[in-house]
C-alpha cells in the first residue's frame, strides 16, 4: 500500500495527510508520502496501518473480523501517532531538510509538510480542510501539469511502431566488449537483472581491471550493508570475463563499449560477426557515432541498432535505442525488451549526429558559451540552471563528465564546421592548459584536494576576458531569466527540427530524454511541455529577437513557425 500522489505533483487526498501520522507517526508518515513508494502489507500491518493479513478466503476473514468489533475504529480518533511531539517535530524538521536540498524547488513535498505539521496541531476537520486547500494548490499548478505530463510520457515512450509489427527475440544471455565505466556499468545492469553476462577485454590485464570496476559497485553496496557477501557471491556467478571472442557464439545480444572512435568500433563489430550466431542482435554504446557506419563492417547490418546508455549506466535510467535504416523490427523490439527488463526507460531515437540528447545538448552548450563570451560567467549561468530546478549547471556538468571528451569531439569536427557559425574557444583555451575537469583538479571549477564540489577559477575568468579582447566583443549584464529563456530556446528550437527529421517519434520522447537523461526537472515536465505552457507564440518571438545578433544560430524551426501560426502545441503533436 502506499500514496504515490506526490509524482504527479500532488498531494493525498481525502484525508490521508491527516490520517496516516495519526496512526504510525511523523515519520513513517512523510517516508511514505514524499517517497510516494509503496511499502509491503507486513511494514503496513507492523505499523498498525492494517488491521489483519490473510493469505486465504479474504471474504470470510474480513466477516470475522467485522463481528469481532465491538465499535467502529476511527483512524481520525487515534493518536499513538501524536502522543510523542518532540519525535514528531523532529521527523518534521528532518523531512524539510532533505526536500529543500533533494527535492528542491517542489511545490507538493513542502505542502506534504504543511499538512502533516497541522495533523499535529489541528483538529481532523481543520486539519482536513487545510489538506483540501493545498491539494487544490498543487493541482491548479504548473508543477503538476508538468508531472503528469511527464508520468504519462515516460509510459508513451515504450509505444513504438516496430513494437506492434514484430516481437522481440530471445534474451537469456549477453556480452559486453569492454570493461571501462560504461561497459562495466552496463555489466552490472545486466547482472541486477539476472542475464547472464559474458565480458570480452583485449588482454588479461585488461579483463582484470573489468571485474574490479564491476565488483567495486558491489562492495561499495556491501560496505554499506545494503547487500550480503552471499549475494554479491550470487550476483557475480552470473559473471565471465574472457579475451576470446569466440567465447561469445552463443550469446543472444552483445553491447559493444569501447572507446568512442569509429575504427576501433569498426574493428570489434568485424570480430563479432565472425563467430556471433546468425539470430544473435548487435548492438553499440555509442553516443554520437552513425551506427550504418558501425554496422557496415559486418555482414548483418540488419540486426544492429544502437543502445545509448548513459553513465553511470548501472544508476541512470535512460536509454536511447538509436534505430538506424533497414534494421529488423524484431531487432528493436528485442532492444525495448532488454531495455525494461534492465528497469531503464527507453527512448526510440533515429539515426543522427548526437541522436536526441546529445544533438539537442550540442545546441544548447553552444547557446551557453554564446552568452559567456557575450557577457555572463560560467557560474552566473549555472547559478540560472540551476535555480530552475537542474541538480548543476552545465560546466560544472562538463567538469564531471571531463572536458577533453568534448574538446576531442570538437576537434574531429573542426573539418565540417560551417565557416558562417559562431565558433567560442574558451573551452579549448582551458583544455590546453592540461585542465579537464574534475579529474585533474580544475575545469571551469577549482577542485582543491578532491572535492567534488567546485569552487570559482579566476583563471579561467581571464581567459574568458582574453577571448573577448580578441574579438572586440563589449560584455554586457545576462539577468538569471534572460540566460534561462535562451538556454530553453535553444534547447526546444533544435527540439522542433529533432522531431521535424523524424530523429523522436513525439515531443514527449524528447520531454523524456531529457528528464531521465540531462537532469531537465521533472516538475517542470520536460523542455517541449515547458515551451507550451511558456507559451510558443512567445518563445519564437524571443528567438527572432535573437536571430537579429546571431542570423545562422538563431535561426526559427519551420516547425516552430507552423505550430505557432495554426496555434498548435506539442501536446497536440503529442495525441497525434
Amino acid at each position: 500500500m502506499g500514496l504515490p500522489e506526490v509524482h504527479l505533483g500532488l498531494i493525498p487526498g481525502a484525508g490521508g495527510t491527516q490520517r496516516l501520522p495519526r496512526l504510525c507517526g511523523a515519520h513513517m508518515a512523510l517516508d511514505i508520502m514524499l517517497k510516494g513508494t509503496p511499502i509491503s502489507a507486513q511494514a503496513a500491518h507492523a505499523a498498525g496501518l492494517i488491521d489483519r493479513l490473510v493469505e486465504e478466503n479474504l471474504l470470510g476473514a474480513a466477516l470475522a473480523f467485522a463481528a469481532e468489533l465491538t465499535q467502529t475504529r476511527r483512524s481520525r480518533d487515534e493518536t499513538c501517532g501524536v502522543d510523542d511531539e518532540p519525535a514528531f517535530r523532529a521527523a518534521l524538521s528532518a523531512a524539510e531538510k532533505m526536500v529543500n536540498t533533494r527535492m528542491r524547488g517542489q511545490m507538493a513535498p513542502l505542502k506534504i509538510i504543511a499538512c502533516v505539521s497541522a495533523a499535529l496541531e489541528q483538529p481532523f476537520s481543520e486539519g482536513r480542510a487545510f489538506e483540501r486547500k493545498c491539494f487544490f494548490d498543487c493541482l491548479a499548478s504548473e508543477q503538476s501539469k508538468g508531472m503528469i505530463h511527464a508520468f504519462f510520457a515516460e509510459r508513451a515512450s515504450a509505444k513504438i511502431p516496430e513494437a506492434s509489427r514484430a516481437k522481440p527475440r530471445p534474451l537469456h544471455s549477453l556480452g559486453v566488449v569492454g570493461g571501462g565505466t560504461m561497459g562495466a556499468g552496463i555489466t552490472v545492469a545486466a547482472l541486477n537483472s539476472g542475464l547472464p553476462v559474458i565480458m570480452i577485454e583485449r588482454d588479461a590485464e585488461s579483463l582484470e581491471r573489468g571485474r574490479c570496476n564491476v565488483e567495486k559497485v558491489y562492495d561499495r553496496l556491501l560496505a554499506k550493508d545494503r547487500i550480503t557477501a552471499d549475494h554479491k557471491a550470487s550476483i557475480m556467478a552470473l559473471y565471465k570475463g574472457s579475451t576470446d571472442y569466440a567465447d561469445l557464439s552463443d550469446v543472444d545480444m552483445v553491447i559493444e563499449a569501447v572507446f568512442e572512435r569509429l575504427d576501433v568500433k569498426r574493428g570489434v563489430f568485424e570480430e563479432l560477426d565472425k563467430v556471433m550466431k546468425p539470430t544473435a542482435v548487435l548492438a553499440s554504446n555509442t553516443s554520437y557515432i552513425d551506427i550504418n557506419h558501425i554496422s557496415s563492417a559486418t555482414k548483418r547490418a540488419d540486426q544492429v541498432l544502437g543502445l545509448h546508455f548513459f553513465s553511470p549506466a548501472n544508476i541512470m535510467k535512460l536509454l536511447e535505442i538509436v534505430v538506424p535504416k533497414g534494421v529488423a523490427d524484431d531487432v528493436v523490439a528485442t532492444g525495448f525488451a532488454l531495455g525494461k527488463r534492465l528497469g531503464k526507460v527507453p527512448v526510440r531515437a533515429g539515426n543522427s549526429t548526437g541522436f536526441i540528447g546529445n544533438r539537442i545538448l550540442g545546441k544548447y552548450g553552444m547557446c551557453a558559451a554564446h552568452m559567456m563570451e557575450d557577457g555572463a560567467t560560467p557560474y552566473e549561468i549555472d547559478a540560472a540552471i540551476y535555480e530552475f530546478g537542474y541538480p548543476m549547471g552545465i560546466h560544472a556538468m562538463y567538469d564531471l563528465a571531463g572536458l577533453d571528451i568534448g574538446w576531442d569531439n570538437r576537434k574531429a569536427a573542426a573539418p565540417n564546421r560551417n565557416p558562417k557559425e559562431r565558433y567560442v574557444a574558451i573551452a579549448d583555451r582551458i583544455c590546453e592548459n592540461g585542465w579537464f575537469g574534475q579529474k585533474t583538479g580544475r575545469g571551469f571549477y577549482l577542485y582543491p584536494d578532491g572535492t567534488r564540489i567546485g569552487t570559482a577559477n579566476p583563471e579561467v575568468l581571464a581567459i574568458i576576458e582574453g577571448e573577448r579582447l580578441k574579438k572586440g566583443i563589449i560584455p554586457h549584464t545576462f539577468s538569471a531569466d534572460e540566460i534561462m529563456e535562451r538556454y530553453i530556446a535553444a534547447m526546444v528550437n533544435e527540439g522542433c527540427e529533432v522531431l521535424r527529421e523524424g530523429v523522436a517519434l513525439k515531443p514527449s520522447d524528447i520531454d523524456v530524454t531529457f528528464v531521465f537523461g540531462y537532469g531537465f526537472p521533472r516538475f517542470r515536465g520536460g523542455p517541449m511541455k515547458y515551451a507550451d505552457m511558456y507559451g510558443l507564440g512567445k518563445m519564437l518571438d524571443n528567438i527572432r529577437r535573437y536571430q537579429k545578433e546571431d542570423p545562422v544560430f538563431w535561426k526559427p524551426s519551420l516547425l516552430l513557425v507552423d505550430l505557432v501560426d495554426t496555434e498548435k502545441t506539442f501536446d497536440d503533436l503529442n495525441k497525434g
